[in-house]
């Protein structure tokens, strides 16, 4: 089955924010790494609101893309949660972690993503 990168980190930015996470961001790095297509970069406010974000995200990615699942690290500390979906790497952080690791620095020539692709 083949997915539409862009549709899924879309998804994943429209669930983060369902779950009340802050400071989501879409980084496209197609252009710069061989890693994935996107990142998703998202804040949660506890160990137990990054859980819950990064679990909705993979039950609505689960339900929208055919049975997907993804490889996941961090789930049990709940201080940095990664999603990797290939294309797609979603990061779900509180937020000492996030500012201790500062993706969009590191990753700072990558363009940040705007409107969903269905606009």
């Amino acid at each position: 089955m083949t997915i539409n990168p862009r549709a899924l980190a879309d998804l994943a930015k429209r669930v983060a924010g369902d779950k009340k996470a802050r400071d989501i961001t879409i980084l496209d790095i197609s252009q710069i790494s061989v890693i994935a297509d996107y990142f998703v970069i998202c804040t949660g406010s506890s160990s137990i609101n990054v859980q819950a974000i990064a679990g909705e995200i993979v039950d609505k990615v689960k339900d929208e893309f055919n049975g997907l699942t993804p490889r996941i690290e961090g789930a049990r500390e709940g201080r940095w949660i990664l999603l990797d979906y290939r294309d797609v790497v979603i990061h779900v952080f509180q937020e000492d972690e996030r500012r201790f690791y500062n993706l969009e620095r590191l990753w700072g020539d990558a363009p940040v993503v705007g409107m969903p692709a269905s606009f």
